[in-house]
């Protein structure tokens, strides 16, 4: 018998791709617009009618500079702008769009969207559950257990941990101490100055992890086949706090504010009350109304 299968949705993400690449021709009642969240809300409903997800969750980032990585180090992150102020409001709409839609939908001031996800497929293992994490951010390839899977919607790509190492160089369960030693321009997380992909990738493939690295680095100038051994052996002792901070930064907690049970994430049947509501409040026409009509769950 099948494992049982919960949908974890990285929803910012695809709230911030609507946002830039629907035409800004859609206006709430309000007159305010919300490109964005038809945009979102078209993706939801695709991911419902081609998957049929029984658990669903989706969550949110809910701000850029509250985690508790921001209080760790306080230039996470720092390189992004902040969201533009209509951008802000259209996030309150999908929110209320996923749960009108029957999804379990959770975001928290100190966890991120990829700790709310860990956290909720870490319980939900204990269940029997195998996860299907729909993103396209590599951070999250750490998660991926034997059964479980990334889908890429917008790539239409699907792949599991046996795939992390030829698309990153390193296992799944490296990935964090992987982004220790090259840092991520992304996150703004700083790695160690001069150490690349192909380099760390050689190191954990002779180390296995990073704290073995650091605890043996006297040999990492003698190893052959690794270019600039030396080199990169002086750059990590130099920089050993900013790796240690890095991985910090890079894993993904399983401790967030997530329900246990499998209950809490199980899709429920659209409030068709609610959401004719919601829906006269954005103004989105018949088309979209009757997708949301047809999702009842299974």
């Amino acid at each position: 018998m099948a494992a049982p299968t919960v949908h974890l949705v990285d929803a910012s993400m695809y709230v911030f791709r609507a946002y830039y690449s629907v035409a800004p021709e859609f206006a709430d009642h309000e007159g305010q617009p919300v490109h964005a969240v038809q945009g979102f809300l078209s993706f939801l409903l695709s991911l419902c009618e081609q998957s049929k997800p029984s658990h669903l969750l989706v969550a949110f980032d809910q701000s850029l500079t509250t985690s508790f990585r921001n209080r760790l180090y306080p230039a996470y992150k720092a390189n992004r702008e902040l969201p533009p102020p209509d951008l802000d409001r259209q996030f309150d709409y999908c929110r209320e769009v996923a749960a009108t839609l029957g999804a379990c939908v959770l975001s928290d001031a100190d966890y991120e969207a990829d700790d709310l996800i860990g956290s909720a497929l870490a319980r939900l293992r204990g269940h029997g559950f195998r996860g299907v994490i729909v993103s396209g951010d590599k951070d999250l390839t750490q998660l991926l257990g034997e059964h479980d899977q990334v889908w890429d919607f917008a790539k239409r790509e699907r792949f599991g941990r046996d795939d992390v190492p030829a698309r990153m160089g390193v296992r799944a369960d490296q990935v964090a101490d992987f982004l220790a030693l090259t840092g991520d321009a992304v996150d703004n997380i700083p790695g160690v100055p001069g150490v690349g992909p192909k380099t760390a990738a050689a190191l954990l493939a002779h180390f296995d992890t990073l704290d073995a690295l650091l605890a043996r680095l006297d040999e990492v100038p003698y190893l052959r086949g690794i270019r600039g051994a030396a080199s990169a052996a002086a750059r990590i002792r130099e920089h050993r706090g900013q790796a240690l901070l890095s991985r910090t930064l890079s894993v993904i907690a399983l401790d967030a504010p997530a329900p246990g049970e499998p209950d809490a994430y199980a899709r429920r049947a659209p409030d068709l009350a609610r959401t004719d509501e919601l829906l006269d409040r954005l103004r989105f026409g018949p088309l979209t109304r009757r997708r949301v009509r047809e999702l009842a769950p299974d």
